[in-house]
C-alpha cells in the first residue's frame, strides 16, 4: 500500500480509559462510515503500514472512542497516541456535485480571476461547515476560506482553483 495515496480520516489524539481504547481527532466528514464496529483504518509506525481493525466504537462530544483489535490495555493505547489513520481513496464514497474530499484540493494552483498566481495548495483545514485552504505563495503561507463567493472555480482534474478574494485577503501574508 502507498501511505501517500491513501486519504486521512483522523488522528489518535490520547488513550482513553484502562481498557485499550483510545479519542480520535475526526479528519472525516463522514464518521459513522469511517469509524464503526469491524471497519479497518490504517496508520503508518516506523516505515511499516498497520491495518487496524475497529472492535469498538462510540461517540464522545463528537468524537469517536475507538476499541483497536490487540489493544487491551492503557499502556498498549497510549504508544497510539499521535497516529495518523487513513483509508484508501478507492475506498471513499463519491461525493455530491460540488463538494471534494481535502486530498483532491491539496496541489491545485490557486490563481485569482485575473490571473495573478496566489500559489499551490498545501493542505485543507477544517471540516464541511467551516474548512480553509492552506496556499503555499511566494510570500508565505495564505489561508483562504473555502467558500463558493471567494473559491468561484474548483477543477479538480487540472489541479487549479480560481478565487475571487475579497479586498486585503491576500496582503494579509506580504
Amino acid at each position: 500500500m502507498d501511505w501517500d495515496a491513501m486519504a486521512v480520516v483522523g488522528r489518535i489524539a490520547r488513550a482513553h480509559g484502562i481498557r485499550g481504547q483510545v479519542i480520535v481527532n475526526l479528519e472525516t466528514d463522514f464518521p459513522d462510515e469511517r469509524f464503526r464496529p469491524g471497519a479497518t483504518v490504517f496508520a503508518e509506525r516506523g516505515g511499516t503500514i498497520t491495518p487496524l481493525t475497529l472492535t469498538t466504537v462510540r461517540f464522545q462530544r463528537g468524537r469517536p472512542v475507538i476499541g483497536v483489535q490487540g489493544v487491551e490495555t492503557m499502556n498498549d493505547a497510549e504508544q497510539l497516541a499521535g497516529l495518523e489513520l487513513r483509508v484508501p481513496i478507492d475506498a471513499l464514497v463519491p461525493l455530491p456535485t460540488g463538494t471534494f474530499y481535502h486530498h483532491d484540493l491539496v496541489g491545485c494552483r490557486v490563481v485569482t480571476g485575473s490571473g495573478e498566481d496566489v500559489g499551490a495548495v498545501e493542505s485543507v483545514e477544517g471540516t464541511f461547515g467551516g474548512s480553509r485552504l492552506v496556499v503555499r505563495g511566494a510570500s508565505g503561507e495564505i489561508l483562504i476560506p473555502l467558500a463558493t463567493d471567494i473559491c468561484r472555480t474548483i477543477d479538480v482534474a487540472g489541479k487549479r482553483i480560481v478565487i475571487d478574494p475579497p479586498e486585503g485577503l491576500l496582503d494579509l501574508n506580504r
